[in-house]
């Protein structure tokens, strides 16, 4: 046996389970005959488990059963049929709410998951659809708020009974023609099932290219929130403070701040460092207290000449001032200025950047020797501190369950490079000394050896005295 169900998203036949269900197909048909599903709203439909319909009201609260029409407030419910069990496997499958301790009503409720068996001891499964799947898929995707109702309006419009095996109870009245909707049961509050939703409707290109736009933005936010780059995905940068790149290494906080105020009063002015050199990164942040005094300077200051460069100025983007409390405690705005001024002491200038006459125009050559010479200086500091250190420290060595202090152990290591590079000196300095001796004791024994042959020579020709023989005993 039969029924088609017309929704606004098309159309459901139901084959109904008369042999194994007569009590709750009797009680569907003879309301589908009064049309008492006309109109009803689908009040909650789940994603992958159900779409529930059947109460006139659409709050989930109401309807009744056929008894009830009929026989009054007593009836208003029927015992549910347990025998045999029909379980929740597959999309598609009719079953009526439980209303309380095994009784039903008139609303029930579209399996569209599978294997839902634990609802199998709840509800009782009275029917399955065998045409209009299609209709299932677009009710499974239908866009709900947070308490599982959609949007815009799902509705039945119409039921048609193609076949009814079961006798009319005595009372029952069946109109001739589906009755008007009143306009309380069409004012749901949401968006009607017939209304054409359009957002573009009377708008520009432009206006939709700033719509699409807007939206992108608020998708990049909502995803750098989700990382955790943005404290929030709606807050938006502070609008009296400006960003200044392009600027000269040599260009310092007070420089900016002096130029920068004569637009007004400049709260902070902050070029940015590196951290480990100290360097300037040639780029700066200028806050002002008056938000038209920024907005005079962004008009103005872009594209000067400062310190031989041509500065670029646009509004800030950043909101790393931004702290997050956490959900629901809002965004607190802390400044870093001064507790960075505190504990940490400023990068002295160099003494041509002060001097006024001294010409700003220096070479690469003179940074780069510059830095090797400060180099080289601290590396003979911290040399000379270990050495230092070493004397003193290490007149007892540490106990050997004990590794001592990193520190220590950073002297230990240059003490004992120290020592390795003396030895090989040593050692070098030795070699050489004993290749001079040696080549001191070759010149000697070469000029002896010349020194006899000599005397040999003259003997021989009788120019020089015989030698005296010296007595042996």
């Amino acid at each position: 046996m039969s029924v088609v169900i017309e929704t606004t998203l098309g159309d459901i036949t139901v084959d109904l389970y008369v042999k194994e269900r007569p009590k709750t197909c009797t009680n569907f048909l003879k309301l589908c005959k009064t049309k008492y599903y006309n109109y009803n709203l689908f009040h909650s439909v789940q994603r992958g488990f159900i779409a529930q319909t059947g109460d006139p009201t659409g709050s989930g609260r109401g309807g009744e059963s056929i008894y009830g029409i009929l026989y009054g407030p007593q009836a208003k419910y029927y015992e549910a049929e347990k025998i045999p069990i029909i379980k929740h496997i597959k999309p598609g499958l009719i079953s009526m709410v439980n209303c309380g301790d095994q009784m039903l009503g008139s609303q029930f409720f579209i399996t569209l998951g599978e294997k839902l068996t634990y609802l199998d001891a709840e509800h009782c499964v009275f029917g399955e659809v065998t045409e209009g799947h299609d209709v299932l898929e677009k009710l499974n995707e239908a866009i709900c708020d947070g308490e599982n109702r959609p949007y815009q309006d799902i509705r039945i419009t119409h039921t048609v009974i193609l076949d009814d095996p079961f006798d009319n109870p005595r009372g029952l009245e069946v109109p001739s023609r589906s009755p008007s909707p009143t306009p309380e049961m069409l004012d749901s509050g949401r968006i009607r099932a017939d209304e054409d939703i359009d957002d573009s409707k009377g708008k520009t290109m432009e206006e939709l290219e700033e719509i699409i736009k807007e939206k992108e933005a608020k998708a990049r936010a909502t995803i750098l929130e989700m990382v955790g780059d943005l404290p929030d995905a709606e807050i938006a940068p502070p609008e009296n403070v400006l960003f200044v790149c392009k600027l000269n290494p040599v260009t310092s906080d007070e420089d900016l701040e002096i130029i920068f105020s004569r637009f007004g009063k400049v709260k902070s002015c902050e070029v940015i460092k590196d951290q480990k050199s100290g360097e300037s990164l040639q780029y700066a942040f200028v806050e002002f207290e008056d938000r038209k005094a920024c907005e005079d300077a962004y008009f103005k200051m872009d594209n000067v000449l400062i310190d031989d460069r041509r500065i670029h100025v646009d509004f800030s983007q950043s909101v790393s001032k931004y702290k997050w409390k956490g959900k629901g405690r809002g965004v607190e705005i802390t400044d870093n200025n001064k507790s960075k001024s505190d504990s940490t002491t400023r990068r002295p200038r160099a003494a041509w950047i002060r001097d006024p006459s001294a010409s700003k125009s220096h070479s690469s050559d003179d940074f780069k020797g510059e830095r090797d010479n400060s180099w080289k200086k601290s590396r003979d500091a911290r040399i000379a501190h270990a050495n230092e250190g070493s004397r003193k420290h290490w007149s007892r060595s540490p106990p050997r369950y004990s590794r001592g202090h990193e520190s220590t152990q950073k002297r230990k290591s240059d003490d004992k490079d120290h020592k390795s590079t003396d030895e090989k000196l040593l050692k070098l300095l030795k070699k050489e000394m004993k290749k001079q001796k040696k080549k001191k004791s070759k010149s000697k024994r070469k000029a002896g050896r010349r020194s006899s042959s000599a005397s040999d020579s003259s003997s021989d020709d009788g120019d020089s005295p015989p030698r005296r023989k010296m007595k042996t005993k």
